[in-house]
């Protein structure tokens, strides 16, 4: 697939973040989460940012979605920039449309009254799929594409599998039909058998569809599975990055030299991997 002519699917420069935090003397210290961060994805790319615990991972995602403001800094989704914030409706709806995310816990983000079905089918009628011919065609797609059978997608999210929970949440993100799919940590909290298949299934989806990740992980063997290329953070700033095989199998810098030390290296599999911090 050449995607040459298209522009980056995100695009981030001299990205910062700082919060205010309480000193615990009715006063306030500064603490900087990302510190000039600059990075590209590629349409149809997938790029892993890796780090400890606190190395600013999360805030990026929260970022790029809008969750959080940037101190500094400018990103960019498919060439539209997004740095302020959306102010009307119709805006934030096509950032939702062209940006969704992934998070670790789905059932946390799933209502508990709705199906399956019903959780996505929202979706799709807050994005423009109005009848309901269209909706039933797209839903039956969507259920297939992440492999959930007629009584998966009926069931609602207390009688499902923690995996089978994952794959409601990715069929909702798809049916906004984005160009740029986040997983934050997307797989961490499933079984190792799980994670393979959710994998599997997201790099089966991309290949499909075109779609860009960005995988925020502390997993460096599903980052190797998932990802064309890497970005290593520390303490808010970036250590290396570059192509997944060369950063992770010969890296230039100490700490990223850690981070892969804490992998068992013999048969290295996704969630063999601990976390790391």
């Amino acid at each position: 697939m050449n995607h040459d002519a298209a522009p980056a699917a995100v695009s981030v420069a001299a990205l910062g973040k700082v919060f205010r935090v309480p000193d615990g003397k009715g006063g306030h210290t500064r603490h900087t989460a990302v510190d000039d961060v600059g990075f590209t994805v590629a349409a149809g790319g997938s790029l892993g940012i890796v780090g400890e615990s606190g190395s600013g991972k999360t805030t990026i995602a929260r970022m790029l979605v809008g969750l959080e403001r940037p101190s500094s800094g400018s990103i960019a989704i498919l060439g539209r920039d997004r740095t302020a914030p959306a102010r009307r409706s119709a805006e934030r709806d096509r950032r939702a449309r062209e940006l969704q995310i992934v998070f670790q816990d789905p059932y946390t983000s799933l209502d508990p009254s709705q199906s399956a079905r019903s959780a996505v089918d929202e979706v799709l009628r807050h994005h423009g799929r109005t009848t309901g011919e269209q909706r039933s065609a797209r839903l039956s797609e969507l259920m297939d594409q992440v492999g959930l059978t007629e009584r998966q997608a009926n069931a609602r999210p207390r009688d499902l599998s923690g995996g089978q929970r994952q794959r409601v949440a990715i069929a909702r993100a798809l049916a906004a039909e984005p160009g740029v799919l986040i997983l934050d940590e997307a797989v961490s909290a499933l079984d190792v058998s799980i994670q393979a298949q959710i994998l599997n299934l997201l790099a089966d989806i991309r290949a499909a569809t075109g779609i860009a990740y960005l995988l925020i992980s502390h997993d460096l063997a599903v980052v190797r599975q998932l990802c064309d290329t890497v970005l290593v953070l520390r303490r808010g700033r970036v250590v290396e990055q570059g192509p997944c095989d060369r950063v992770l199998d010969a890296p230039a810098a100490d700490y990223t030299r850690a981070l892969r030390a804490a992998v068992p290296v013999p048969g290295w599999q996704p969630g063999h991997a601990p976390a790391v911090g």
